[in-house]
């Protein structure tokens, strides 16, 4: 059976940078539970970031705090943990917080800290996919499910 990274906050894991999970409820992603095909991961905690952590976002190849500090290494570190966990479990498919600096697969916020997003991968995101790894988001489920019933996932 395929394993499927996600993102722990996903699964509502208290580990976003405000303390909150994200829960997400689905019919997909309770019989993905009940199958027992979930590894989940937050990379930012994988990283050695708190919870709760100040907000960050991606600035170019940086990831900054609203206040200006370089969290970049931590940020790197989980995204490292988070592929070394899809090398060991044989995954091919994760479904990742969207928009996060971490997480986001097609958007992340534009590092003003304003709420608007630009066209981007988060650092785990990017990682996985430069490595052959299909990034979803939450609101690609049926996306993701599609893919794991391809011929891509086998």
């Amino acid at each position: 059976m395929q394993k499927i990274l996600i993102s722990g906050c996903l699964l509502g894991a208290k580990v976003r940078y405000n303390g909150e999970g994200k829960l997400i409820e689905h019919t997909l992603v309770n019989q993905w539970i009940k199958e027992g095909r979930f590894v989940s991961v937050c990379p930012e905690m994988a990283g050695g970031l708190p919870t709760p952590r100040p907000a960050a976002e991606m600035r170019g190849h940086q990831v900054l705090t609203k206040q200006g500090a370089d969290v970049t290494a931590a940020f790197q570190k989980g995204a490292e943990i988070a592929l070394k966990l899809c090398q060991q479990h044989g995954i091919k498919l994760a479904i990742l917080k969207a928009r996060s600096p971490s997480c986001g697969n097609e958007a992340i916020y534009d590092g003003t800290f304003s709420g608007r997003t630009i066209t981007g991968q988060g650092v785990t995101a990017a990682l996985l996919t430069a490595n052959g790894i299909r990034v979803f988001n939450e609101d690609q489920l049926l996306d993701a499910a599609a893919f794991l019933d391809g011929p891509e996932a086998v």
